[in-house]
């Protein structure tokens, strides 16, 4: 089928849970989680301008997947799982180094020369090429991640399953995000953005520009080259005033050099922690 094909099924299926019972409705969805599989399909795309699309029917696909899905039992070596989706597979053929235990759900395509280290990567997400995802790292469920992005250990991306969201999360290009960190709630991590250790952001946390004279306050993305740390600010409550998360953009990578090294000069220059 082709794309304009399985998205009718999809969206025809998602309004009527009834036509699931029929095998041309399986059929499409199965063929969708292939695709998402193989990164011929993606739950949200870059446009040429610089935008993304998210492409709500392939996500409705991914959700529609897990009623028409029966428990298994896997066996791998001495491990035992129990569950609706299968692993990944391939992954010398894909040209992708997976190191003991990373698991990947079928329905996550993995980039070549991508690394996973010890970590979780959930069906319906994009992995770039030459990605590192460190140790105990958790990629969400159809959460988009670009290429050279190092995921450092304990980072938390979130998904779009659980709880219901329109818009994944999404790692562009280059990103390096610190250890513990958690993004989530469809957050925008702009291109080579450095995000220090432990920055939270979800669609709500204030994103506070301090490299000006006077803070300038965003939800919801992170811009491309910014540095950012936690940070927290005071708010007042009925029971007095309070410090509360916010996220400090105190910096840029500069355009001078390579990638690599206005990295390292961004860290050492800003102090951050990751």
């Amino acid at each position: 089928m082709n794309a304009a094909d399985l998205k009718t099924q999809v969206e025809a299926a998602w309004a009527d849970r009834a036509l699931l019972q029929q095998q041309e409705a399986k059929d499409a969805i199965a063929e969708v989680m292939a695709g998402l599989d193989a990164g011929t399909l993606r739950v949200a795309q870059p446009l040429d301008d610089g935008t993304w699309q998210v492409n709500e029917w392939v996500k409705q696909a991914v959700l529609l997947n897990f009623p028409i899905q029966k428990m298994v039992t896997q066996e791998v070596g001495p491990f035992e799982f129990h569950d609706k989706m299968p692993l990944k597979k391939g992954y010398a053929a894909a040209g992708v180094r997976v190191v003991p235990h990373a698991v990947v759900r079928h329905g996550a395509f993995v980039a070549k020369d991508c690394i996973l280290m010890p970590s979780y990567v959930n069906l319906g997400a994009h992995v770039g090429e030459r990605t590192m995802v460190d140790t105990w790292a958790t990629v969400g469920s159809c959460a988009q991640i670009g290429a050279d992005v190092h995921l450092s250990g304990g980072v938390g991306i979130g998904g779009v399953l659980e709880p219901l969201q329109a818009a994944p999360v999404i790692v562009e290009d280059g990103a390096f995000i610190g250890s513990r960190c958690i993004v989530v709630e469809g957050v925008h991590v702009g291109r080579e953005a450095v995000l220090g250790a432990n920055v939270v952001l979800t669609a709500s946390t204030p994103i506070l520009d301090v490299r000006g004279p006077e803070p300038v306050e965003t939800r919801g993305a992170i811009p491309p080259r910014a540095v950012v740390i936690p940070g927290t600010r005071p708010k007042a409550f009925p029971a007095g005033i309070y410090q509360v998360p916010c996220a400090l953009i105190i910096g840029e990578r500069k355009e001078s050099t390579d990638r690599k090294t206005s990295l390292t000069e961004a860290l050492r220059e800003h102090d951050v922690a990751v």
